[in-house]
């Protein structure tokens, strides 16, 4: 038997006695357990909780949909710094005794909280009308597919938790052990759970907050997300469905009316343009509440001002205005940005490149997330983390167009149309149509030039194939620095990460992922 075991009481008290009308951290009221569950106000506070949990958790995308992707540095930055994450994720070593992240991320808390909510709006709280009802549970339901999708993309099989057995009376640890399910049964799980999520939505397209809470469309976008992998991607027991492709385009196909790609890309992550027409969902951060961990991807001033240049030979200052709020754990390589034509405007918007004196390449540096100077005048990282935009459903367009062996050219050029301006010439900058291979390429330099640390490189390599069918993951053509693949042939089995020992020791009976038993 395969178990886990669920001790998370302690994070109750994140949200379950908590009421509060933001996303602030700090709560307004306090209620007790008895008085809580007692009104609608209540019931909305407590799903702006699950909201901040989701942003206590958002850098997850990144760790566990870009890091290992092979377009960031590990060891020392070109300033000297300490490079996080370099070893076993960047550097995809991973064995039974490096696994880079512990306890599943701890997205288990996230899920408890989630769960508890589940449980109460559906089986109490009968002062909220049908409407409102569904409306919350679209949320919820949406919120524990993203999490469980999340997980499974990184290990496989998981433990399906759906019920607050913690608040329901039990108190034998042995009855919080949990199975740790085959890959169809979780990934059967989470389709249930979008399903769900699109009932209790219904035709509600309201989406609150500036795009920063859960709607309809996301749980749309999730849906064509899970569909779309399902298709290509096998882990386990789980093969491909013939329908999936066609699942996954119906859930897209809404959406090409309802959002639209902004002029000028730069603006679509602008802190003054927050909930713009492209965003679908995006975890919110302000100014003076909470900001954004930016600071680990930009220079320490000190190490680096007055001792680079710029591409027009200048001897460079503090250039982004970071203003001393700078630490550069996490370095992108050149290939990505020396692979992006000059006159592609997400080129300089997202990275700020380096040379010596005499102008050799250094270094680039992340600059796509800087949020403001604020009224103090100092540098406030407080951009809003983008999960879905409206460039992600014209790619994964263009990827189910390629799977159908269609043309994916429409959906790619729409992308390097925003991106050329008034340089774009079709003739120079479009896109004509290929071989598979060559279109899954084409699709996955796109996607990787557009969603810079928005959590994707590793993941799109993952589902992405070459023309023999096998996972990008493993071609030396989808990587820019090396001559090499990602991941080696012989290493198919870190498509899914390891297991940490402290959660194999907690249960001896749960099993690690195959290959990594020594």
């Amino acid at each position: 038997m395969k178990r886990f075991v669920y001790f998370l009481v302690c994070t109750v008290c994140a949200t379950v006695f908590i009421s509060c009308n933001s996303l602030d951290l700090y709560p307004e009221d306090w209620n007790g357990s008895e008085t809580f569950w007692q009104n609608e106000s209540q019931v909305e506070g407590y799903a702006l909780g699950l909201h901040n949990d989701l942003r206590s958790a958002y850098t997850s995308f990144f760790l566990l949909g870009e890091c290992r992707g092979g377009t960031l540095k590990a060891g020392t930055s070109f300033i000297g710094t300490s490079l996080n994450y370099s070893s076993p994720i960047k550097t995809n070593t991973f064995s039974k005794h490096q696994t880079g992240v512990e306890n599943w991320n701890g997205l288990y808390s996230q899920i408890l909280n989630t769960n508890i909510f589940i449980s109460k709006v559906e089986n109490e709280c009968d002062f909220l009308d049908d409407a409102k009802r569904k409306y919350y549970l679209g949320q919820a339901y949406g919120l524990r597919a993203m999490y469980y999708f999340l997980l499974y993309r990184t290990f496989g099989g998981l433990p399906l938790v759906d019920k607050p057995s913690v608040l329901e009376g039990v108190t034998d640890a042995q009855d919080l052990y949990t199975e740790r399910s085959s890959a169809k049964e979780t990934l059967d799980f989470i389709k249930k759970d979008i399903e769900r999520s699109e009932t209790c939505f219904g035709a509600n397209s309201e989406i609150k907050m500036q795009k920063g809470m859960w709607s309809g469309a996301a749980t749309s976008m999730l849906k064509a997300e899970v569909y779309l992998w399902s298709a290509k991607v096998s882990t386990g027991d789980q093969q491909p469905a013939a329908t999936d492709l066609a699942t996954a385009r119906n859930a897209l196909t809404p959406l090409l009316n309802a959002f639209t790609l902004l002029p000028d890309f730069k603006s679509v992550f602008s802190t003054e343009n927050k909930g713009n027409d492209e965003i679908i969902l995006a975890i919110r951060f302000a100014d003076g509440e909470e900001t954004n961990w930016m600071n680990h991807f930009v220079y320490d001033e000190n190490l680096f001002k007055m001792q680079f240049y710029g591409h027009n030979g200048v001897l460079m200052g503090d250039t982004l205005g970071v203003k001393g709020v700078g630490l550069l754990r996490h370095e992108y390589k050149w290939g990505l940005f020396s692979s992006m034509d000059d006159a592609d405007t997400r080129k300089r918007a997202t990275f700020l490149d380096c040379y010596d004196a005499g102008g050799e390449p250094v270094a680039v540096v992340l600059r796509k997330f800087m949020g403001i100077i604020n009224d103090n005048g100092n540098r406030s990282y407080c951009d809003d983390y983008v999960v879905y935009r409206y460039a992600d459903v014209l790619l994964m367009m263009a990827e189910i167009e390629n799977a159908q062996n269609g043309d994916p050219a429409y959906y790619i050029n729409q992308v390097r149309r925003r991106a050329y301006g008034a340089a774009y010439d079709e003739n120079v900058h479009g896109y004509t149509n290929g071989t598979y291979e060559e279109n899954e390429l084409a699709i996955l330099q796109e996607r990787d030039k557009e969603f810079v640390w928005e959590g994707k490189r590793w993941f799109d390599l993952v589902r992405l194939h070459d023309g023999a069918g096998k996972s990008l993951a493993f071609s030396a053509a989808a990587n820019y620095d090396d001559p090499g693949a990602v991941l080696d042939a012989t290493e198919a089995y870190m498509l899914l990460w390891p297991i940490d020992v402290n959660t194999l020791n907690n249960d001896p009976e749960l099993e690690n992922n195959p290959g990594y038993d020594k």
